[in-house]
Parts: structure tokens; C-alpha cells; sequence
């Protein structure tokens, strides 16, 4: 009896500390007030002193509670506030939406020649390099000083940029140029919610400089002027260049040590908006599963530069797994990860047969041998074989390594694979061998000599070592290996569909070079490169990937200076192609099995093509609204995006029936037509015929049977109709649908969840 009231009072003991430190522990949250009518900032920062003030009981504790104020593009601001307060102030009247400030984080030579770009630029190169397009980089900031951002041959910056060259640490107004136009950078949210820069004893600067290498070298892909004779130390030695290398770069410094604060994000795009930027690129996202539209910070922010013509292209994710894609809203372009044709080839000798492939960074004297182990047999003391077999630190007995290399395992996918090095190098070990599910998609650069190789390649070197009482193991020098096939696959961690918040949607939408990327680099970020200080790196992910279809994004803005964000985003996705250099179907990199649209959205990113679609998929924001209407949304989740009050339609319009360049029905029950416009933004006069693939179990029709223009900027309006007879049994079925004028196809994925029929 006695045990059960001490504990029954320490159950009550620990919910009063528990709620009694939740009531009055300050949270950061972001308030968001929508469009405003104040002739200026300081106008706009008074009245959020004012609102701000009814919670905290004074303008001076407001002052000191709010953080950043969102003044330009739309009015609201972020500050430090009880759960309490934060409750009392959802509550007036000018307040939109009140969400707590979450975290994102950071999701060349060969990938442009790859993407075939010598057929955009050609002849037209002078045109292309003479590019006002402004494309503005939400990242860790830039490593000015890098060939890659010179400015030789631009003109002067463009008169219609309003934006700023912020100076702070290490950087000055002369580090901005006709390349880099702008740089500001946002930490307060950061330091908010995590403490202080200095705190993490790591090296950073208080300006747009760029410690981290992730933002010089996304800002290098998009825009990067052209550098001969790049490389990572010899490997994929040529001409590094952005995809628009005459574009400018305006840098918005968000992400600190690789995690960057929803509030700063959304004062960057605030600012990007109202600076007057074309095209916004940002590879960073949230963890899945995809946020809320209405409460996302890249959402939000994103809408309202949709609202002004300004394309986002974000990326994907890397979580790898179905359901997982993020940077999910309509209106963003949301862009997956695959593989060109290169590979960083080291072979690995063992004194009994062929040579085993692996991929690594290994330049070097690698002429010797030497003793190979499992870590699973090297455990030290008192640690598990299972254990010891992931080579984390004091798991391994320096007496049993020294001198070796070790074959290790990865307990997760998402573990750091270059610590493991570390440990073993302490430990007096030579070389490393790891076996790693994403061994084609991560170059990873150890301390010591190593090579990842893939888990179908491990049975050999395991059996092999198991043979001998001595087996040993040379590492060869790394090569670079050009024209390999198949080409593209899609990475392995990629993330992929169906799109968790609307799932009528097909995410991620385009596919591009994402998988060992060079670009430019930061010399003072030196952990992800084995101490050495570079001026160029390679890296892999849908971060990688982003900028390459940011520049094609550019580059048909460039051409077609008038068209929307979505017609934009409709010629990149609907001229994309599905189709290997082995002529095969694009297929996953993991299993070798064909990939769908849930991976790879509408295909490969095709910039040739892209800047001459012949059709093109427009929509706007009432468009989305009603698709948001079609999904339940309310009028108080609406004027969350909007900023103002919107009403839905009393039969709002199917969300599988917005314009979009692709096609998805969620939940299809019996027979069903879909609807599409398109624009004709071609030359005289023009007849476009239909090709359809039909998706297993469903018949697919379309009327009319073809469609004949007459003029540029002409709209007709056509209708899908689907006939299932078979259901998918919880799965989805894919197909396509394309308009061809006997020359270029204008391609949609068809994505349907039969339920019945």
C-alpha cells in the first residue's frame, strides 16, 4: 500500500513539474499575419510590437520576446512565447496562423554534358550567358573567392534588384559582384532554439560566408561561371559549370552546422520575394512525413512567391522510403535524385581471385597488401561480435586491428560511415571496407585507405576471409569511369511517393543528377573530406539534384521571361524522359527493378527540350485554393496561405482535375474522366495526336481524338477517361499519357489507386 502511494505521488510530483515547466517555458514560434497595407517595415514592426504587447504586458517585453519580423512580402514575425501566450494570441483577430518554429536540414563536370546541355546553349551560348535571370539560394551561404562565382563577362547587376549585400564576418561589400548580387544571412531562429553559435565550438562565420560547403557548392550547380581543369584531386577531372552560368546569385545564408530554423527560412523568402528574385532554389526540407501546407514555413512562403511568378524548386528528401517525399505542395517543384553515367571506381585484390568493385577516394600509395579482418572478429573486450562488426568507437581491439584492414557493416542506413574510419585509424588500422546498401550512391572519403562496396558484393570477401588463416587485401588507386550503364538509376535515397498530404498529386515531379556531384566547395569545411582542405567536392543527394533543375527553371525563364511559375514547371516536367542510355526503362538503383512515377515524378530533367515544351499545363492560385477546398480545407486553413479571407466553392473542383502536367487519382471507385487545358506555345500551326499507355486493369480514352491549334497562346480542353476492370488491390498502377505533333512528345505519368470497379 505504502509503494502505491509513493508512487501514485510521484505520478502527480512529475505532472505538475512536467505542465507547471510547459506553462511557462518559452517556445519559438512563428505568427503569421498574411498581406498587409504598411507604407513600410518600421510601420509594419510597430504594429507587431503592438499585437506582441497584448500577450506580453508590455512594448518592452515585446521588444525583447520577438525575433524576426516578416515586413516585405507578408506581415508577421517570430518570438519567444509561453504556451500560454502563444494560445491568448492565435486568438486575435489579425493573426492568421500561430505554428511552432520546427527545423529543416540540408538535404558540375559531368551531370551538365550528361543532361546534354550542349544542345540548349550551341550557338545561343552568348544569349544564355547574357542572362538577367536572378535565382536566389536558400543554403549555408558562399565561398566567394571560388573560381566558380567570377564574374567576368556579365553585365551590370539588374536594375530591378532590390535586394543587398549584407557584410559581417569575413565578408565585405567586395565580395559581392555581378555574380553574387545579394547576400544576407539569418541566424536569430537558429540560435533560439539551439543556443548560441559559439557554443558548438565549430568553425562558422556571422555573414553570408559559407563554413559548411553545402550552399557554395548548390549555389556552383545552378549558376557556377565555367572553371577548366576541376577536380577532387584528379577524379572527375574537367570544366566545372552551372547549369546558367550567366544567371545571378542572390545568397540567403539559412542553415547553420546542417540544420536551419523554420523561422529564418521563412524570412529569407520573405526577403527573396521582395528583392525581386526569378527562381528560388532550396535544398533543405523538413523530416517526413510532409508538414501540414498550412503550417510549413516553406509553404507558406513558397505560395506567395508562386503568387509572383517566382518558381520554387526544393528538394525531395533522402529518406528513401515510400510516403517519405517532402517539399510536397503543388506549387513547389519538388525534385528527386538519380545517378549520371560516372563512377569513382577502387578495386579491392585478394590473393585468391578476380578483383571486387568498390567505390572510394583512395590516391595514395596503394601498392601494398596487407592483412584484411572482420570487425566481428576483432570485438574488443567484453564487446559483442554484432557489435564489433559496425566498427564503432572502443568496439574494436587495437591488438586485433593494427596494421589491417577492416571489413565493417552499417547498423542503420543513416549512420556517419567516415567516423568508423576514425576509430580505426586510432586504433592502428590501415584501410577500411565497408558494406553499404547505398555503395553507388555515397562517395565517402575516409581518413585512412577505404572503399564502400555493395551488400550483393560482400558474400565473396566474407567467404573469402573465412577460407584463409592470413587473408590479405590490396586497395587499388581510384579511377574515374565515364559512359557507364545503365544510366540514370535513381538513388537509393532518394524519397519517394505518394504524396502523404495530397495525394491526387504526383510527388516528387522531375528527377536530376544527384548522385556524385562535383561542384565548388568551402577549404575551411574539412570533416566530410578526410582533413583536407578543397576547393572543389562531391556530393550526393536530392540537394544535388535541386540546382540542376533550379538552372533549367532558369534557363526557360531566360527564353520565355513572361510565363508563369506553373507553365515554367509544366515544360520541365512534360519533356522529361523515362528511358536509360541502355534503352531501357529507368530503373531503382537498389534492386534493379523499374522505377515509377513515384520515384522519379515525370521523368528525367531534358533542358533542351524543356525551353520548347509546344504544350504547356497553367494553373494559378485560385486553382490551388480550390484544389485545397477539394481536400477539406477550411477558410481559416485557407487564409493561413493567403494571408486574406478566401471561401471554397459549394462544389469545389475535384483536386485530380487541376490542371497539373501529371496525373493521379487516389482513390478511384468505378469509372471516372479527368479533365486537363492545355496552352499552345508554339510556331504557326500545329495538330497534336494522342499515345496512351494504359495502366494495368484500366482502359484510358480521350476526347477529343486530337487537337488542332491555330495560334500561339491558344488553350483547348480535353477529357481522360479511365475504365478500370480490375482493382489494384491497395496499390497503385502506372501509365502515361502523351500529345504528339510528330516530332516531340508532351508526357504525363498516370498514377491510380483502383479501389473498385
Amino acid at each position: 500500500m505504502r509503494a502505491t502511494i509513493v508512487f501514485t505521488l510521484l505520478i502527480l510530483w512529475n505532472f505538475v513539474l512536467v505542465h507547471g515547466a510547459t506553462s511557462n517555458t518559452k517556445r519559438h514560434y512563428i505568427v503569421y499575419m498574411g498581406h498587409h497595407s504598411y507604407k513600410n517595415s518600421e510601420a509594419v514592426k510597430s504594429a507587431n510590437h503592438d499585437t506582441l504587447a497584448s500577450v506580453t504586458g508590455s512594448h518592452n517585453a515585446a521588444q525583447n520576446a520577438a525575433l524576426h519580423h516578416y515586413t516585405r512580402s507578408f506581415r508577421g514575425f517570430s518570438a519567444m512565447l509561453t504556451p500560454d501566450q502563444a494560445n491568448k494570441l492565435s486568438e486575435s483577430d489579425s493573426v492568421i496562423s500561430l505554428f511552432e518554429s520546427k527545423t529543416s536540414k540540408i538535404h558540375t563536370t559531368h551531370s551538365w554534358k550528361f543532361l546534354n546541355m550542349k544542345s540548349v546553349l550551341g550557338s545561343k551560348q552568348p544569349l544564355e550567358l547574357k542572362s538577367d535571370v536572378i535565382i536566389g539560394m536558400l543554403d549555408s551561404g558562399v565561398w566567394p573567392e571560388s573560381k566558380s562565382f567570377d564574374d567576368y563577362g556579365l553585365d551590370a547587376v539588374p536594375k530591378r534588384f532590390k535586394g543587398e549585400c549584407v557584410t559581417g564576418e569575413h565578408f565585405s561589400m567586395h565580395n559581392c559582384n555581378r555574380k553574387i548580387i545579394g547576400a544576407r544571412y539569418y541566424s536569430k531562429g537558429y540560435e533560439q532554439e539551439y543556443g548560441s553559435l559559439e557554443s558548438f565550438n565549430l568553425t562558422f562565420y556571422r555573414s553570408a560566408r559559407d563554413a559548411d560547403g553545402h550552399g557554395s557548392h548548390t549555389a556552383s550547380t545552378v549558376a557556377g561561371s565555367v572553371v577548366p581543369y576541376s577536380s577532387l584531386l584528379g577524379l572527375a577531372n574537367g570544366t566545372a559549370r552551372g547549369g546558367a552560368p550567366g544567371a545571378r546569385l542572390a545568397i540567403y545564408k539559412v542553415c547553420w552546422f546542417g540544420f536551419c530554423s523554420d523561422a529564418d527560412v521563412l524570412s529569407a523568402m520573405d526577403d527573396a520575394i521582395s528583392d525581386g528574385v526569378d527562381i528560388m532554389s532550396i535544398s533543405l526540407g523538413p523530416d517526413p512525413p510532409q508538414p501540414s501546407y498550412f503550417s510549413d514555413a516553406i509553404s507558406i512562403g513558397s505560395f506567395h512567391a508562386f503568387q509572383k511568378g517566382i518558381v520554387v524548386s526544393a528538394s525531395a528528401g533522402n529518406s528513401g522510403f515510400p510516403g517519405t517525399v517532402t517539399n510536397a505542395a503543388p506549387w513547389i517543384l519538388s525534385v528527386a535524385a538519380s545517378t549520371i553515367d560516372r563512377e569513382f571506381d577502387s578495386l579491392i585484390y585478394l590473393n585468391n581471385s578476380k578483383p571486387i568493385k568498390g567505390h572510394g577516394v583512395n590516391l595514395g600509395n596503394t601498392n601494398n597488401y596487407y592483412e584484411l579482418v572482420a570487425g566481428s572478429n576483432a570485438a574488443a573486450p567484453g564487446v559483442p561480435a554484432i557489435n564489433a562488426s559496425f566498427c564503432k568507437e572502443n568496439t574494436l581491439d587495437p591488438t586485433l586491428i593494427k596494421g589491417k584492414i577492416i571489413v565493417c557493416m552499417l547498423e542503420t542506413v543513416f549512420e556517419d560511415r567516415r567516423e568508423k574510419a576514425v576509430f580505426i585509424k586510432k586504433g592502428g588500422g590501415v584501410g577500411i571496407i565497408l558494406i553499404d546498401p547505398l555503395a553507388e550512391d555515397l562517395l565517402v572519403q575516409f581518413v585512412i585507405q577505404g572503399v564502400v562496396i555493395s551488400p550483393e558484393a560482400a558474400p565473396e570477401l566474407l567467404a573469402y576471409i573465412a577460407s584463409y588463416k592470413k587473408p590479405m587485401a590490396r586497395i587499388t588507386h581510384s579511377v574515374t569511369v565515364l559512359s557507364t550503364k545503365p544510366a540514370p538509376e535513381m538513388a537509393t535515397f532518394s524519397s519517394k511517393g505518394p504524396n502523404s498530404r495530397t495525394p491526387d498529386i504526383i510527388k516528387p515531379d522531375i528527377t536530376a543528377p544527384g548522385v556524385n556531384i562535383l561542384a565548388a566547395w568551402s577549404p575551411v569545411s574539412t570533416e566530410s573530406t578526410a582533413g583536407r582542405e578543397l576547393d572543389y567536392n562531391i556530393l550526393s543527394g536530392t540537394s544535388m539534384a535541386c540546382p540542376h533543375a533550379s538552372a533549367a527553371a532558369a534557363i526557360i525563364k531566360s527564353y520565355h521571361p513572361s510565363w508563369s511559375a506553373a507553365a515554367i514547371k509544366s515544360a520541365i516536367m512534360t519533356t522529361a524522359f523515362v528511358i536509360d542510355n541502355d534503352l531501357n526503362y529507368i530503373r531503382l538503383n537498389l534492386n534493379n527493378t523499374r522505377a515509377s512515377p513515384f520515384d522519379y515524378g515525370s521523368g528525367h530533367l531534358n533542358p533542351g527540350r524543356a525551353i520548347n515544351p509546344g504544350l504547356v499545363y497553367d494553373y494559378d492560385s485560385n486553382d490551388i485554393l480550390d484544389l485545397l477546398c477539394s481536400k477539406g480545407a477550411n477558410p481559416a486553413q485557407l487564409k493561413n496561405l493567403t494571408g486574406k479571407v478566401e471561401h471554397c466553392k459549394s462544389s469545389p473542383t475535384p483536386s485530380y482535375n487541376l490542371n497539373y502536367p501529371s496525373i493521379a487519382v487516389s482513390n478511384m471507385r468505378g469509372n471516372l474522366s479527368v479533365y486537363r487545358t492545355v496552352t499552345y506555345y508554339g510556331e504557326g500551326r500545329n495538330l497534336y495526336i494522342p499515345k496512351i499507355d494504359n495502366p494495368s486493369g484500366v482502359k484510358v480514352s480521350v476526347t477529343p481524338t486530337q487537337l488542332r491549334f491555330y495560334a500561339y497562346g491558344e488553350k483547348l480542353t480535353y477529357r481522360l477517361d479511365f475504365v478500370p476492370y480490375e482493382v489494384s488491390n491497395g496499390s497503385y498502377v502506372f501509365g502515361a499519357f502523351a500529345w504528339i505533333d510528330g516530332v516531340n512528345p508532351v508526357t504525363s505519368p498516370i498514377a491510380l489507386n483502383v479501389i473498385s470497379v
